[in-house]
């Protein structure tokens, strides 16, 4: 590749299956901006009748965004109107994330010989039917680079597709980041002065492990008492569930479910503790800005996480669904104002020197421009 070309602008393509709150939907927000700075055009490709999250904050960008409509798991007229999307936006590469758009991504870029890259997130389910790790196994074969956020992803990938090492590279995840406002988010959430704020960022599903982070907190025994305010953004299935386990472990008044924000920048800079107690994760974008904010995080020791978190170093780490590890771990932050800042300054010099948006787009325009 010539000089001149190496530094041409490109027409990319960034497919996503879903359009609600999530890891996957905000990293292509991140990425798409963040090209678009660099002088490329960013086509974000999505469904036609989401949510509503994803295309809003697009929109809300200024990008113009193309959709599809998949009416059964084999759709080939939604194959013709994605090739013919990608010929009239005049695409170059296609970079697809997740798994439905890593098959139909790879079909139609084959069907118009342009590149394709992958990035999967770390979802663990879309290897565990058969028909979809033969699915996976064709579209990984037959695209450009294949990527996952973290090197936990993409070893699962590897050993549960059956396939080498070198057809499937790690890119960590990286944010972006601006200064939240502390005392005017602590102010609206009805924070003390003297009270702990634990912060929890996340859908409100089973595996974020929201319920034992409420029993977890509810079962601290710290003397003297230190008041504690726990507040969890997300939404999800399990809203009620989270409800009632704070009514019966006494602690309603103590827990705030924020549902969907999105001010998560200001959050941060008002917790004084982030949790992430997940059962599984990819490399968590929350736990990137919980970094980058200079919080003391307590986290699972699962998936992406330890890549990220060093036990004792830049955070503390438990087991995955262990409350009482978890509890222990709050117990030894909660009162000790000197540990939380001891890790919270050592997270943050990590988030800027491994987790930054400005190096994860160096790799991913560095694919863009090698693929072939």
């Amino acid at each position: 590749m010539t000089a001149a070309a190496a530094a041409r602008p490109l027409r990319i393509a960034q497919m996503l299956e879903s359009d609600g709150p999530g890891g996957a939907e905000t990293m292509l927000v991140s990425i798409s901006e963040a090209l678009r700075a660099r002088g490329h055009e960013v086509c974000p490709v999505g469904p036609a009748h989401g949510v509503g999250w994803l295309s809003g904050r697009l929109k809300n960008e200024g990008f113009q965004r193309e959709t599809f409509t998949i009416r059964r798991p084999i759709d080939w007229r939604c194959l013709r109107g994605l090739i013919q999307v990608l010929r009239a936006r005049r695409i170059e590469v296609v970079h697809s994330h997740e798994f439905t758009m890593a098959v139909y991504g790879a079909a139609a870029a084959r069907w118009l010989g342009i590149p394709h890259v992958i990035t999967m997130h770390g979802s663990q389910y879309v290897t565990s039917k058969r028909r979809r790790r033969i699915a996976l196994r064709w579209a990984f074969r037959s695209s450009a680079h294949v990527v996952g956020v973290s090197n936990d992803t993409t070893a699962h990938l590897r050993s549960r597709l059956g396939l080498p090492r070198d057809l499937i590279q790690t890119i960590s995840n990286g944010v972006p980041y601006r200064p939240g406002n502390r005392a005017a988010t602590r102010r609206e959430l009805g924070v003390g002065d003297n009270e702990i704020l634990v912060l929890a960022v996340g859908n409100l599903i089973v595996r974020k492990g929201h319920a034992q982070l409420i029993r977890a907190l509810a079962s601290a025994r710290l003397e003297p008492d230190v008041p504690w305010r726990l507040a969890i953004a997300g939404q999800g299935d399990q809203r009620d569930r989270l409800v009632a386990v704070a009514e019966e472990y006494g602690v309603a008044d103590r827990v705030n479910l924020l549902g969907q924000r999105s001010d998560v920048f200001d959050l941060h800079a008002a917790a004084d503790i982030f949790v992430m107690p997940s059962l599984w994760e990819g490399l968590p974008l929350a736990l990137l800005e919980a970094m980058h904010a200079g919080t003391a995080i307590v986290a699972s020791r699962t998936s992406g996480i330890p890549e990220a978190i060093t036990d004792g170093v830049d955070g503390l780490l438990t087991p995955p669904g262990d409350e009482v590890a978890l509890r222990d771990a709050l117990v030894r932050l909660l009162p000790d104002a000197n540990e939380r800042a001891r890790l919270g300054g050592a997270a943050l010099a990590r988030a800027r020197a491994k987790f930054s948006m400005d190096r994860m787009t160096d790799e991913y325009e560095a694919l863009y421009r090698t693929a072939d």
